[in-house]
């Protein structure tokens, strides 16, 4: 498990991949996968059946984990 100085509510700029140059917020911190979840980025569409909570199904638009060695934090 690695440590980082990064944590939930830390804005960070993502400097690898198809996001590289996007900043966001970070929403959740994965200490054990060493991944972290950035508000707007590396998003992806999902299917989702119909549920109580979503009648109708459908897709919804979700964040994916991108690893923690591709961002980098900012100041500010």
């Amino acid at each position: 498990m690695a440590t980082s100085k990064i944590k939930k509510g830390d804005k960070v700029l993502v400097i690898a991949g198809d996001d590289k140059g996007k900043e966001g917020e970070i929403l959740q911190v994965l200490p054990k996968k060493s991944q972290v979840i950035v508000k707007g980025c590396k998003v992806v569409k999902k299917a989702v059946k119909p549920s109580e909570k979503n009648k109708d199904g459908g897709f919804i638009n979700k964040e994916k984990p991108i690893h923690i060695s591709n961002v980098k934090k900012v100041e500010g």
